[in-house]
């Protein structure tokens, strides 16, 4: 699908959405997960953005349970940063289901182990296996100098569960501060899981 086409391609009323925001996110304008929603619902999506409880102080346990009740199973579903590793838990244990989903930037374990507010949400123990079996893909996007992954997510997460990866070189975090508020390869991918998401 082209850049071109996207502007005029529509969903059935049955396309449905789940974004997935990270730590100390308040879904500000101008971030691509708010861009996303909006390019998606006015093309005809179902979206669900929701803002997710104490995000600067979250608790795993609380997290889930609200990820539990937004979940049908058959949503598209894309997270950004801590959303990732909420993902990960909750297919670890037997939770998540979804069409497909789009993992973008998680942190490293050993990074969030340095803050108290997030540590609890490092190491899901998930298998390769039980990603397949959540979605009928996943797809992983991260840069190759995240501040928050050191040596990259492709090696730490991309790998071992054998992941669909895309690598944006100088990416950062790919957040606000790095940049990415419009993301049109983000949106490509979400109306086509062929596409390559880029910088």
């Amino acid at each position: 699908m082209t850049p071109a086409s996207h502007s005029s391609f529509s969903f059935s009323s049955f396309s449905s959405f789940l974004i997935l925001h990270g730590w100390q996110n308040h879904r500000p304008q101008g971030h691509w997960q708010r861009w996303l929603a909006g390019e998606l619902a006015g093309r005809g999506a179902r979206v669900s953005y929701p803002q997710l409880p104490d995000p600067d102080e979250p608790d795993l346990e609380v997290w889930l349970g609200r990820l539990q009740g937004l979940l049908d199973g058959e949503q598209v579903v894309v997270c950004h940063s801590l959303g990732v590793l909420l993902w990960l838990h909750a297919v670890a244990r037997g939770g998540g289901r979804a069409e497909r989903v789009l993992l973008v930037a998680p942190p490293s374990g050993d990074v969030l182990a340095r803050y108290a507010e997030v540590a609890g949400f490092g190491g899901p123990e998930v298998s390769a296996a039980q990603v397949a079996r959540a979605a009928g893909a996943t797809r992983l996007v991260a840069a190759d100098d995240d501040p928050f992954c050191p040596g990259g997510a492709a090696a730490r997460y991309g790998v071992p569960l054998g992941l669909d990866s895309d690598v944006v070189p100088g990416g950062g975090h790919l957040d606000l501060d790095a940049g990415y508020g419009a993301w049109p390869s983000a949106l490509g991918w979400c109306l086509d899981p062929a596409v390559r998401v880029s910088a």
